[in-house]
């Protein structure tokens, strides 16, 4: 029986030098796509994924909802407000100096799932509003009289304080002092989202819609 070895070294040796070159060429280039077949099915692969957004489990919104109201800024005033009533006798005066703290941050138990996106380690949040976290701000206990002349009813008194309530805000609620607690809010917000597990983060202020 013939050597198959030897045959095929019989018919190389009877190529001429180009056929020789031609069918190097085509055992290299088939050598390659074997190689890149091998690759693709037992190497490394590529993939493509499509990343869904998906939106913050509710246990999660619900840890942060519980925070509840969270201060950024904290404002102390006072205010000296007086008010005169004239008389055919005299003039009485009544004039009261009212402290006050007025606190700026954010309600979180608004936030819902809505406003809150996650895609794998990335969070995007969307924050309320800075607001004044509560009304009754002025502290009654420090509150004196500056100088009393006549008599005063409780209406008269409670007029005076509505007048250094409406004081603080227009004096504290600038948009300076909005600005500083929003960046605070900024620094927090960032600082907590991070230890929930999320590296990147993107923070925004959710716009108030307007009434009417």
């Amino acid at each position: 029986m013939d050597n198959p070895q030897n045959n095929f070294q019989y018919f190389i040796s009877g190529l001429t030098t180009t056929a020789k070159a031609v069918l190097l060429a085509v055992l290299v280039v088939l050598v390659i796509v074997i190689g890149f077949i091998v690759y693709a099915f037992t190497g490394n692969r590529i993939s493509i994924n499509q990343h869904e957004t998906t939106r913050m489990s509710p246990t999660q919104i619900q840890t942060i909802r519980n925070i509840g109201e969270w201060e950024f800024l904290s404002i102390s005033d006072e205010e000296l407000i007086d008010t005169v009533r004239y008389g055919f006798f005299g003039d009485d005066h009544l004039a009261r100096i009212y402290y006050g703290t007025l606190r700026l941050g954010i309600d979180l138990s608004q936030l819902d799932e809505q406003w809150v996106e996650v895609q794998d380690d990335s969070v995007s949040i969307q924050l309320p509003p800075i607001q004044l976290l509560d009304e009754d701000f002025i502290d009654e206990a420090h509150t004196r009289s500056f100088y009393e002349s006549g008599k005063w009813s409780h209406s008269d008194r409670e007029h005076l304080y509505l007048r250094a309530v409406a004081a603080m805000k227009e004096r504290c609620l600038v948009p300076e002092n909005v600005h500083a607690a929003e960046q605070n809010a900024l620094l927090q917000v960032k600082q907590l989202l991070n230890a929930m597990g999320f590296q990147r983060t993107s923070i925004t202020w959710r716009k108030e819609k307007k009434k009417g």
